[in-house]
């Protein structure tokens, strides 16, 4: 991101919106921090959460300035997740949803993260908030298959598997599994993909989870960069509408569920939901979250 988008990113977020100086505070104060104590520094999140974090790990410095970076998914997790539930984050990067999952939450987790030094950032995360006994970690890739895939290593919060004639001078060689092929999986209540245009092999790979009843919520990133691979998205909907899901998007401040019509083309992410009265239920009567002085 540019100088400015990240300000207008900043400003912009629902929790700084009527408080825009104060997310401006927080960005400049942490420029100062990162740059008199380079390398990772610990960050207070919420409700005793903390994580690792060092400049342009975009991830997480968007949780510094804003509270929750992914403001609505971020939040509808946290209201709809209780502690008996199993969480499962595919592309789970260096841990923010798996810390509010079972950090904040009280859930269980199982995490997949492909890039190896990213991996290692995550359970540094997941060791800082003493987690090991909570979430399960796999430094895999996750697809239709086992099989073996190279993937981009240099490109933060974006790393994917290389598409066919693409080329990477940090790519980094991973092992790759289906869902269903992890014998050990139990279908979770709520389960995020995040992984830069291959949801449809993790899909496929995952059929058996999906048909599981188990299976309340998706988060899906549906951003178009599919393309890449020739997916269409459009094959997704029709598969997520089969199974049962319908489309929404969450405004965590009347804690409501807005249904659309097809993904959503506000965000990145899109909330897949079956049983809705079930998952409104749940949302309506979470405990309150304390974020940046905000209680959601």
């Amino acid at each position: 991101m540019s100088l400015r988008q990240v300000l207008h990113f900043i400003t912009n977020h629902p929790l700084n919106r009527h408080h825009k100086l104060r997310g401006l505070l927080r960005f400049a104060v942490w420029q100062v921090r990162s740059r008199l104590h380079p390398g990772p520094i610990v960050y207070e999140w919420l409700d005793g959460v903390r994580f690792h974090v060092q400049r342009h790990e975009y991830a997480l410095t968007g949780n510094i300035y804003t509270g929750l970076y992914e403001f609505h998914e971020m939040a509808f997790l946290l209201h709809v997740l209780r502690p008996e539930d199993l969480y499962i984050d595919v592309g789970a990067n260096v841990g923010s949803y798996i810390l509010l999952a079972c950090g904040v939450a009280g859930a269980r987790g199982v995490a997949f993260e492909p890039i190896p030094a990213t991996f290692k950032r995550m359970l540094a995360n997941i060791r800082l908030n003493e987690l090991e006994e909570r979430v399960d970690c796999h430094n895999l890739g996750v697809g239709r298959e086992e099989g073996i895939l190279l993937f981009t290593s240099d490109q933060n919060t974006t790393n994917h598997a290389l598409a066919e004639g693409e080329t990477s001078e940090a790519a980094a060689e991973v092992r790759v599994v289906a869902l269903d092929s992890m014998i050990e999986l139990k279908a979770p209540f709520l389960l995020k993909i995040d992984v830069e245009g291959f949801e449809t092999p993790v899909l496929e790979g995952a059929m058996k989870m999906f048909a599981n009843p188990s299976l309340k919520a998706v988060i899906m990133e549906l951003n178009g960069t599919g393309a890449r691979y020739g997916f269409d998205e459009d094959a997704i909907l029709k598969t997520m509408l089969a199974l049962g899901f319908q489309t929404y998007s969450y405004d965590p401040f009347s804690r409501r569920l807005l249904p659309l019509e097809g993904k959503n083309a506000d965000a990145g992410n899109t909330l897949f939901i079956r049983e809705k009265e079930l998952i409104a239920e749940r949302l309506r009567t979470a405990p309150a979250v304390s974020v940046q002085g905000r209680q959601l």
